[in-house]
């Protein structure tokens, strides 16, 4: 179920939200990130996902969220749960701090490994950019946001 925008405004100002963020490595063990287009997060390079929506069941959030992300669908049981994750935002989709609602998202965050990672036909929506990412240099580089790196522990 879509919102229209002023409802979507008014639920990012009163209450998390619950997304999937799928932590995406190749046979080498390098992390798939994009350069996000949107707020929250803008310019940093991230790990592909999005919101699960109302009275979608966590299978069929993931099938959705790794074709609109990935280009194909994958199942969750192929998948490993890494943990639950929090993340706070300054901001919104909807602008800056000064402008907008923050946003507070729980995240269910995944790995899935795939082992013919390179053919993927990635869809540039919510990122402008793609590349595989070695683990250490995620670890160090300044762009890599936060909330992504918070997942290499699990990794590591």
């Amino acid at each position: 179920m879509w919102l229209s925008n002023d409802l979507f405004r008014s639920v990012v100002a009163s209450t998390p939200l619950v997304s999937i963020d799928l932590v995406v490595q190749n046979a080498r063990g390098e992390c798939l990130l994009g350069q996000r287009l949107n707020r929250p997060a803008k310019d940093s390079w991230f790990v592909p996902g999005g919101r699960i929506l109302k009275n979608e069941t966590l299978d069929t959030a993931f099938n959705r969220l790794t074709l609109e992300e990935l280009g194909q669908v994958y199942q969750r049981n192929d998948a490993t749960l890494l943990g639950v994750y929090e993340h706070f935002y300054a901001d919104s989709v909807f602008g800056s701090a000064e402008q907008a609602p923050d946003t507070h998202y729980v995240v269910l965050a995944y790995q899935l490994t795939l082992a013919e990672a390179e053919g993927l036909q990635i869809p540039l929506t919510q990122h402008g950019a793609y590349r595989w990412w070695p683990l250490i240099e995620m670890q160090t580089h300044e762009h890599v946001h936060a909330n992504t790196r918070a997942y290499l522990a699990a990794l590591l």
